[in-house]
């Protein structure tokens, strides 16, 4: 049999995200590996699998009748490795998350439906806010798994990496901003900057940017909620810097405009927070999963982890 588990996830991913080069970064492979292995199934079959040049990529019958293979034993598989992990226990726990992460809830809704329909006796619960004591609420088991980008070493708890993001600095319009193709930390030295209500340790626009060049911008502007952020962007009240996936549907709806931070962005990684005594729980471990394949499927602009 010259079908392979591997060659339905590509087709999957191709599918998903309708290019060689997303899919390739999503999957964790050069995109000459991917090319490779497309090229060798059809050449095994003797038939194209999508259309060259289509954009987005189209699948041709051959490609389809694959996919249609892909819907139908991918999920059984996942089921059935889940039901595993079931019989061998762990069906029951609790996983009360907390996130310091605050515009989350893009993969974080999608991942928890898929996640109580998996593990329907675990207990789940959010704590969402501005207060909780970061790792402290671990330690006193106040929550289970908390949503970080800032690790800290401590032998007590596991980080688990979810996945990569570009951190992108949002402008109205018609901001004289825009007009460059990426922000320089200087150019925020004049200006307003819209953040959330936290410490600045919990910003990565002054960890990986503005601290390391000793540049403090003109003003802070707190505001809890994103869609605040972007009206006070939109009108000209400032800027705000925020992870791509977050400005997304902001900039496909021309409500603004966002550039990289730096000539060269920097990339940050979130992470799952866990006790390390419960990260190899099998609900813990499928929560992990679940996660990564959830914003790999529903956020656009960030990568996978190794």
């Amino acid at each position: 049999m010259f079908l392979e588990l591997r060659h339905l996830r590509t087709l999957a991913m191709l599918r998903d995200t309708g290019s060689l080069a997303q899919a390739a970064d999503k999957l964790h492979l050069t995109q000459s590996a991917l090319s490779h292995q497309v090229k060798a199934i059809e050449e095994y079959y003797n038939l194209p699998l999508f259309i060259r040049k289509s954009r987005p990529l189209r699948m041709t019958p051959a490609g389809q009748r694959l996919l249609e293979l892909a819907d139908q034993v991918l999920p059984a598989l996942q089921a059935t490795e889940r039901d595993l992990q079931r019989l061998a226990g762990g069906k029951a726990g609790r996983l009360h998350i907390a996130m310091e992460c605050h515009s989350c809830f893009d993969w974080l809704v999608p991942t928890l439906d898929l996640f109580r329909e998996h593990w329907p006796a675990v207990e789940l619960d959010i704590l969402m806010g501005y207060s909780f004591s970061g790792l402290g609420t671990l330690a006193r088991g106040d929550a289970d798994l908390m949503v970080t980008s800032d690790p800290i070493d401590d032998p007590g708890i596991h980080y688990e990496p979810l996945f990569r993001y570009q951190g992108m600095l949002a402008l109205a319009r018609q901001h004289p901003l825009a007009a460059k193709p990426w922000i320089a930390p200087e150019d925020l030295r004049d200006q307003t900057l819209i953040v959330y209500p936290v410490g600045r340790d919990k910003l990565d626009v002054f960890k990986h940017f503005l601290i390391p060049a000793g540049v403090e911008p003109a003003a802070l502007r707190p505001t809890e909620l994103t869609v605040m952020m972007m009206q006070l962007v939109a009108s000209g009240r400032g800027v705000a810097a925020l992870p791509s996936w977050v400005l997304t549907e902001y900039v496909e709806r021309s409500y603004v405009v966002a550039r990289p931070l730096g000539h060269e962005p920097f990339w940050c990684t979130l992470y799952a927070a866990v006790r390390t005594e419960d990260a190899e729980l099998a609900f813990m471990r499928d929560f992990f999963a679940t996660a990564r394949e959830t914003a790999a499927r529903v956020l656009r602009g960030v990568r996978g982890v190794d």
